[in-house]
């Protein structure tokens, strides 16, 4: 747990700022909360304070951000906002931005609209003329790339690609030319047809797997896709993957 840091020395510059000289939450905004992507210690003293002070927590998984809340001792109303109801809820919550209140929006992990939902509250929240604030934190894309070992000046995030062979590989052909580093997320179930792709697609360029960022059996992999795909021929992989492509001539 962490230390409630209004019991800190307020002239202890070491102790960070202490809740009473911040601002408060500003009425009707809709706060993006980034919550940590598996490692607890990742989330962010503003982040804790945006979630202790909010009106109400919109969240994908109740029951997950229900246990990320009771862990750090906070107690908040939650309105469920997930992929299937995104139309509706977003219309109750900019009902609740309209009677002043403070919304905090989380995913399950990592930054809200990024792979996640929240890209449709947010467009319906300013097109309404609300405030929008992100509360920055964990971002699986951002931990990956920067220890991947790929070049970082220049990338180009896909996210999840579509789960159909046809429209997958017509995506992966119109990266073919990108200059920049390739950032994709996906599943253990396909990350070795994934490899097999990039094998036909991308045959020589430098991969990294970035296997469970953050987490007890955090790893990273690297090679050509075929050199991976020896790897998981002999070893079974499990969890979440950000897989990185290099980016057309570059030379390692």
């Amino acid at each position: 747990m962490l230390e409630d840091n209004r019991t800190m020395d307020p002239t202890d510059n070491t102790a960070g700022i202490t809740n009473h000289t911040l601002p408060p939450l500003t009425p009707s905004t809709l706060y993006l909360v980034a919550t940590p992507i598996g490692n607890l210690e990742d989330i962010t003293l503003r982040a804790l304070r945006t979630l202790r002070e909010c009106d109400v927590v919109a969240a994908e998984d109740t029951r997950r951000t229900g246990q990320l809340l009771k862990h750090f001792g906070i107690a908040k109303p939650l309105l469920s906002y997930f992929q299937f109801n995104e139309a509706r809820r977003s219309e109750q919550i900019i009902e609740r931005l309209r009677r002043g209140e403070k919304v905090a929006l989380v995913t399950d992990a990592g930054s809200p609209g990024i792979s996640d939902p929240g890209e449709r509250v947010v467009k319906a929240a300013i097109a309404a003329g609300f405030r929008v604030e992100p509360v920055p934190g964990p971002s699986a894309l951002v931990a990956a790339l920067t220890a991947s070992g790929l070049p970082t000046q220049e990338f180009h995030f896909i996210g999840f690609l579509p789960h159909k062979q046809g429209q997958r590989r017509k995506r992966l052909e119109r990266l073919k030319s990108f200059a920049g580093t390739l950032v994709l997320y996906e599943s253990p179930y396909r990350v070795e047809k994934l490899l097999v792709e990039l094998n036909e697609l991308f045959s020589g360029r430098q991969v990294v797997l970035a296997r469970e960022v953050t987490k007890k059996f955090e790893e990273y992999l690297r090679g050509t896709a075929a050199e991976l795909l020896e790897v998981l021929r002999k070893r079974s992989l499990k969890g979440e993957f950000v897989v990185l492509v290099a980016g057309e001539a570059e030379e390692y």
